[in-house]
Formats: structure tokens, sequence, C-alpha cells
């Protein structure tokens, strides 16, 4: 049950074969049925302004939501130090109590 199933001698491949033929031809044979729209260039376009333009609504748009992705980051980032410094000093006070245990075990 435990032991490898090999293939017998006559299925499996020999040292420097694939398992899959090498691609010989072309992928597209020339031959072919499909519609194919001939490739060309597209012309070039006259150099225009900039792509965006931004308004005195769009700009205050944008710097309030990015205050508001400024404000949500930094709350999480401060909530999670302060999990962490949680979290430190209860293990410190664990380990000043399991010391005080441990030194002296005759005084109960």
């Amino acid at each position: 049950m435990f032991t490898p199933k090999i293939p017998p001698p006559d299925t499996a491949p020999t040292p420097g074969t694939s398992l899959v033929p090498p691609l010989t031809g072309l992928v597209h044979p020339p031959a072919c049925t499909c519609h194919h729209t001939p490739t060309t260039p597209a012309p070039a376009a006259p150099p225009a302004g900039p792509a965006v333009r931004f308004t005195p609504g769009s700009l205050l748009v944008a710097a309030a939501g990015g205050t508001a992705m400024v404000l949500v980051v930094g709350t999480v980032l401060v909530s999670m130090l302060l999990a962490v410094a949680i979290t430190a000093a209860s293990v410190a006070v664990c380990a000043v109590i399991l010391r005080l245990l441990l030194n002296r075990p005759n005084n109960r």
C-alpha cells in the first residue's frame, strides 16, 4: 500500500523526451477560415491639452478624499500600535507576577 507505483518500462517516458510533443509549424495555419481584419497603425493624433482637467470643485473633492484616507489609515495604525502596547504591558505584568510567585515558593 505504501510502496510507489512505478509504470511498466514500455509506457514510461525515456530520459530526454518530454510528455508534450514540441510545437512545430505555425500556431495559426495559413489556410484558416477565420476572418481577420488587417492591422494598420493608427494615425497619429494631434497633441491635445491635459487629459484630466481639474475644476475647483474636483480639487476640493480630491483634497477631502485624500484627507479622509490619511485619517482612516492613521486611525488604523494608531489602533494597531495601541493593541501591541496593551499586549506588551499585560505580558510584562504577568511576567512580574510569575516571577514573584516562583521566587517565594514557601510564602503563600
